[in-house]
């Protein structure tokens, strides 16, 4: 990320800079006023999940997945036989989203979709030998992710940070 970009990030104080250009084609940052957003939980909240998310596209884009399989492949894989409605429940996201991002694995081999003897209507969903090699890669691409993640939080503060989001998550919802 560019120093200008970095700096539009930063939001903890008065907030960031944009880039003006001047007419003789010069360039200058003026502070952005992000008013009562600087101190709001739910706005850097936000801002801290889109950096984060954007510097694992980064990793997982070296083996060419995108960020969200790496969680749907390990769910299935910690889960054998899930169904969808679990998945999209233990994941945090709608049926009718993940659906899509399904049929994918399925039609690349990494994952397989048996209807359910006792439903079905519902099916289940394993890992494949290919779904796991993926998984391993993207495990690894998780794995540094994780440790730039510690670079910034402390590996001191992790436990405490992530007790704070998980009770977001269970308190909101």
């Amino acid at each position: 990320m560019s120093k200008v970009a970095a700096k539009r990030r930063n939001v903890g104080s008065k907030g960031g800079g944009r880039v003006r250009r001047g007419k003789n084609g010069e360039t200058s940052v003026e502070s952005i006023n992000f008013g009562p957003l600087a101190t709001w939980v739910g706005f850097n909240l936000r801002m801290a999940q889109e950096s984060a998310f954007q510097a694992f596209s980064r990793l997982s884009a070296e083996v060419g997945e995108s960020p969200g399989r790496f969680a749907t492949l390990t769910l299935i894989a910690r889960n054998p036989g899930i169904s969808q409605t679990e998945l999209s429940q233990a994941a945090g996201r709608d049926k009718s989203s993940l659906t899509p991002a399904i049929e994918d694995l399925v039609r690349r081999g990494l994952v397989e979709r048996n209807r359910l003897d006792s439903d079905r209507r519902a099916y289940c969903l394993t890992i494949t030998r290919d779904g796991k090699k993926t998984l391993a890669q993207l495990t690894r691409c998780a794995r540094r992710h994780e440790r730039a993640l510690d670079g910034v939080i402390g590996a001191r503060d992790r436990k405490r940070f992530i007790e704070i989001l998980k009770k977001i998550a269970a308190g909101i919802g």
